[in-house]
């Protein structure tokens, strides 16, 4: 009999795994309303995006290739509106000021603003007042008042004027004047460095100080000490500066408009490229030329951007690569 119930067991099949039942259909929808709801949450945002950023952009890359002056029906015309583009005289002249502008103002406004920063990194008393004096210009600088009033420090026997006329310096105002009044946009622009310091400043407190204290030992200055341990330490936050305030100079408009008073002037000095952008569309009512200088400039600032990004690998060094 033992060897029945052995031949019986063996001969029996083996046991099947049981599916797993599946969540019950109370869970399920449960699921689906939270789901719903989180998708109500973000519709504001959604139809934000599609309304005002998403279809406006497309319209505008569709408006590029068509004549389109804001009361007749777009014609499309292929290449046309690039082609006199760059054949534009005042084109070319607007991405020359915007390229000067670029190429002087962001690297002055950096420096600015790291030095700053290596001074309020420093543990001194009233350092928050200092951190939020030196940071208002970046709330306010943006301002159509702050454009009035810096139009006013430098025009003709205003602040500056007279003070550069004490030292022997008779330039005029820098507003009137085609050679200075870039110059005066770049001063405005240096002066708002408070946002890229504060961003140094917490770069600068993450440099461990057991760095600092090795390299002193060592017999390392303070140059030394700033090329060899703080630059390369702070050099992720450098490059996010650099990226961002590049950005941000290509796309400068109000402080051009409003200093030049409307004009982009004296003689195109201040024509940048945005602010050329908006004659064509607004006040020459070419909408589709407009456009299409506008998708030039994206692809423009694309293109600066993909090239800071493929150097940032000679000159910026992350803490997870070096280990």
């Amino acid at each position: 009999m033992g060897t029945a119930v052995t031949t019986l067991i063996k001969d029996s099949p083996p046991d099947t795994p049981q599916a797993r039942p599946g969540p019950p259909a109370a869970v399920k929808r449960r699921g689906r309303r939270e789901n719903l709801a989180g998708y109500l949450f973000m519709s504001p945002w959604i139809a934000g995006f599609l309304l005002l950023t998403a279809g406006p952009m497309a319209a505008s890359l569709y408006f590029a290739f068509t004549d389109y002056n804001l009361f007749d029906s777009p014609k499309w015309i292929g290449l046309d509106n690039f082609t006199k583009m760059l054949d534009d005289p005042r084109w070319q002249k607007s991405v020359e000021v915007t390229a000067k502008y670029v190429v002087i103002g962001t690297p002055l406004k950096l420096l600015l603003a790291l030095g700053v920063a290596l001074l309020l990194a420093q543990s001194r008393r009233g350092q928050a007042f200092y951190r939020a004096a030196f940071y208002a210009p970046s709330l306010i600088g943006a301002s159509v008042s702050v454009g009035f009033v810096w139009r006013a420090l430098f025009s003709d026997d205003a602040v500056v004027d007279r003070t550069q006329s004490f030292f022997g310096w008779d330039v005029g105002g820098w507003v009137g004047n085609p050679d200075w009044v870039l110059y005066s946009l770049v001063a405005l622009t240096v002066w708002q460095f408070g946002a890229p310091m504060v961003i140094f400043l917490a770069g600068l407190k993450q440099v461990p100080k057991e760095l600092y204290e090795a390299a002193e030992v060592d017999g390392a200055g303070p140059f030394k000490r700033f090329w060899s341990i703080t630059l390369p330490m702070i050099s992720p936050v450098l490059f996010f500066n650099v990226l961002l305030e590049t950005i941000h100079s290509f796309q400068i408009f109000g402080s051009a408009y409003v200093v030049s008073n409307a004009t982009c002037g004296p003689a195109d000095s201040t024509l940048v490229y945005t602010c050329y952008l908006y004659q064509k569309g607004f006040k020459e009512a070419q909408m589709g030329f407009a456009s299409a200088m506008a998708w030039m400039l994206l692809l423009a600032v694309a293109l600066v951007t993909a090239v800071l990004f493929w150097s940032q690998k000679r000159w910026v060094h992350y803490e997870e690569a070096s280990r």
